[in-house]
C-alpha cells in the first residue's frame, strides 16, 4: 500500500509518514513541499530527512502545476541512489523529462507516471507504470494499458489509450478529484461531493460525464460478453 504522507514542514512529513508506517502502510509517495517553494537543496534535505527519519521506503512525486515547485532529475539522481528512496511519480508529461528519468532506472528505483494523457509514452519510453487517477473509474483498461506498454505491444497500448482518451480529457477538465469524483458516484461509488474548498462538478459538464461513462461501462460489458 502506498499511502500520501508529504507536506509543506519537514518534520511535520516525518510525523505523517510515521503514523503511515504504524498503520502498515508499505511506503510513502512524499510529494514536493507547496507553497513554500523550497531551492533544488532545499529539496534534496527535504527528501533525505524524510527517508532517513520517516521509517517507509520513499516515493518522491514531483506535481509543480500543482506545488509550484519543480523537482528536477539533477536532484532526483542525487536522491535515487539514496537507500531509503525507491522511486519517482513524476506528473511532468514532457518526454525530455521522462527521457532523462528512465536513465535513472535499477532494481532499487522505479519510475512512474503521473499523468494520464502521456502514461502510455512515458511507459513505452521506459517508465515502470503509472500512478493514475483515471484508473479509479477504468481500472481494468488502466491495467491492460499497462500490461501491453510495458510489453512493448504498441498496437494494443495505442488502441487501449485512444479509447481512454475522453476519459483522460474530462478528468480534467476541473480540478482534480472533482471530476473523477462524480464519476464513480454515477457508478454508484459514494457521493458526489468532495471536501471543501473544492465543490461538486459543473453542472455544464455532468451530461459529458455520463456519456463518458456510460461508453467506458458499455466497453466493459463487450469486452466480458466476448470472453465468455
Amino acid at each position: 500500500m502506498l499511502a500520501g504522507t508529504g507536506g509543506a514542514n519537514t518534520r511535520k512529513t516525518i510525523m505523517t509518514t510515521r503514523r503511515a508506517q504504524a498503520c502498515g502502510v508499505d511506503a510513502a509517495l512524499v510529494v514536493t513541499p507547496y507553497y513554500v517553494r523550497p531551492t533544488q537543496d532545499g529539496l534534496l534535505r527535504h527528501f533525505s530527512e524524510v527517508a532517513d527519519h520517516g521509517g517507509l521506503p520513499v516515493v518522491l512525486y514531483n506535481v509543480p502545476s500543482r506545488t509550484g515547485c519543480d523537482l528536477q532529475p539533477a536532484v532526483a539522481a542525487r536522491l535515487s541512489r539514496h537507500g531509503g528512496i525507491v522511486g519517482i511519480k513524476e506528473a511532468v508529461g514532457d518526454a525530455v523529462r521522462v527521457a532523462e528519468l528512465v536513465e535513472l532506472k535499477s532494481t532499487h528505483f522505479s519510475i512512474f507516471s503521473g499523468d494520464d494523457p502521456t502514461c502510455m509514452r512515458a511507459m513505452l519510453a521506459g517508465a515502470d507504470g503509472v500512478v493514475s487517477v483515471a484508473s479509479n473509474v477504468a481500472p481494468h483498461a488502466l491495467r491492460a494499458l499497462c500490461d501491453a506498454a510495458r510489453t512493448g505491444d504498441i498496437d494494443t497500448a495505442a488502441r487501449i489509450d485512444a479509447g481512454l482518451s475522453d476519459l483522460y480529457e474530462l478528468i480534467g477538465i476541473e480540478p482534480n478529484p472533482i471530476p473523477v469524483k462524480w464519476c464513480l458516484h454515477l457508478l454508484g461509488l459514494g457521493g458526489p461531493e468532495p471536501r471543501l474548498p473544492l465543490l461538486t462538478l459543473s453542472a455544464a459538464h455532468r451530461e459529458r460525464a455520463a456519456r463518458v461513462v456510460a461508453a467506458l461501462s458499455s466497453a466493459v460489458q463487450v469486452r466480458h460478453s466476448d470472453a465468455a
